[in-house]
């Protein structure tokens, strides 16, 4: 089975320190001190039919023996039936999505990674650990943003066994480790990032998804990498402001929001009443002042900037009345 490598990166040179930017994960686990390595098994079947013809051979042989009176045949059959017994003990059955941790006297002897009935050393221990993808979601945590704002985020990550020798050996428990490492790595990036961007190009929570995700992957893959897990996929699946900024927030998004439409009608009314002052003075429809040209700047900008419709007046005197 082919082995992808971590998410760390290329490291930088020696003897340099490159800045790390926010939400860049700075975690130095120790080294492995074991790595997965296959096994050395042969298929199963085989030894199973030898162990059941050797249980069963001197089963009869036994009492074929005792009734001859002949002890040497009788100690004989007891010698085979407890080779079968002993040969029955090395059989591993091993399902898809899963494998087996052989160990021989505390001592790690390989990984059996291949699926079917197995045969290794009888006398050693085998554990099973699941292969399989599995899904971790986070409860909901109360952090602070980078801008001090209290809110509430989670995530669910998808991952995958990856190296089961140091899933066993580096780690009490990798599932649990997953587990909290994954929301060291959820508060870390959410202390990182402000919830809403204020700078243009600034990252943000709510508006940066896909790249807060991918940095949230790295950062657990890098976390989870010594428990010999591959991370599949990260998601945040709540992100909210805090029930007692939740109102005031919302109050400043509205007003942010109205800002920026009253900016774009401002824009749009500006360039509406220079177009009609261009196409009115290249047509030549009617010779306008400056102090003309101010009233109908004037009159143009309050229709098109008005909150409710404006209501015309009707001049029937002349132009200057």
């Amino acid at each position: 089975m082919s082995h992808t490598t971590g998410a760390d990166g290329p490291s930088a040179p020696a003897g340099s320190t490159a800045p790390a930017e926010p939400g860049d994960p700075q975690v130095h686990m120790p080294p492995p001190q074991v790595t997965e390595r296959a096994a050395r098994s042969v298929s199963g079947w085989p030894v199973a039919g030898l162990s059941t013809l050797l249980q069963l051979g001197g089963l009869v042989l036994f009492f074929v023996g005792i009734a001859a009176g002949s002890w040497p045949v009788a100690v004989i059959a007891a010698l085979a039936f407890l080779l079968g017994v002993f040969l029955v003990a090395g059989l591993t059955p091993v399902a898809p999505g899963e494998a087996r941790v052989v160990q021989l006297l505390g001592r790690y002897q390989g990984t059996i990674r291949t699926d079917g009935l197995r045969w290794v050393n009888p006398i050693t221990a085998r554990r099973k650990v699941s292969t399989r993808i599995r899904n971790h979601e986070t409860g909901t945590a109360k952090v602070n943003d980078s801008d001090g704002s209290p809110i509430e985020i989670a995530a669910v990550v998808v991952w995958q066994v990856e190296d089961t020798a140091k899933a066993v050996f580096e780690v009490d428990d990798f599932v649990e480790f997953v587990a909290i490492q994954t929301e060291t790595a959820v508060r870390h990036i959410a202390n990182n990032y402000p919830y809403d961007s204020h700078v243009e190009g600034q990252l943000s929570l709510r508006d940066n998804a896909e790249e807060i995700t991918a940095k949230l992957s790295t950062e657990i893959g890098a976390r989870v990498a010594a428990a010999g897990v591959r991370i599949v996929e990260s998601r945040l699946t709540r992100l909210a402001y805090a029930p007692e900024i939740a109102q005031a927030m919302l109050r400043r998004q509205q007003a942010s929001a109205i800002v920026a439409a009253r900016t774009r009608i401002v824009e749009g009314a500006v360039g509406m009443v220079r177009m009609a002052l261009e196409r009115l003075a290249e047509e030549d429809v009617v010779d306008l002042d400056e102090e003309r040209k101010a009233a109908m700047v004037s009159n143009l900008l309050v229709v098109l900037c008005g909150d409710r419709d404006a209501q015309p007046v009707v001049n029937t005197g002349s132009l200057y009345q």
